[in-house]
């Protein structure tokens, strides 16, 4: 069993700063990519940022030049520090990974429980 567990979000005024962070635990024998999501109401989840095993890092195109993710393979863990954060930045962080929990099996996709981000104006 996976768990992903996120910490970090919170009220912050338009122009601040906030750290996400996400602890992957359990029985990962790899792990494929692992990033965030995030979805605002009456939004699609939407595409945050993302490290892929090949150390390949992208951004969704509204967080480009302000967010930035970081990874700790050794402790399973990733962090996204969102600078100069906008209204529309406010939505439901989830942290998700794509990982296998046996040799050679097939790999999953696994979700955490969200963690809110609000950002006023």
């Amino acid at each position: 069993q996976v768990q992903l567990v996120e910490s970090g979000g919170g009220l912050v005024q338009a122009g601040g700063s906030l750290r996400l962070s996400c602890a992957a635990s359990g029985r990962i024998v790899t792990i494929n990519s692992m990033g965030w999501y995030r979805q605002a109401p009456g939004n699609q989840r939407e595409l945050v940022a993302e490290s892929t095993s090949t150390g390949r890092i992208s951004y969704g195109d509204s967080v480009k030049g302000r967010f930035t993710l970081t990874t700790d393979n050794f402790k399973n863990t990733v962090s996204l520090q969102m600078n100069d954060l906008k209204p529309e930045d406010t939505a439901l962080y989830y942290c998700y990974g794509i990982m296998k929990t046996t040799i050679g099996g097939p790999q999953f996709n696994y979700w955490g429980r969200g963690t809110q981000v609000t950002v006023s104006s």
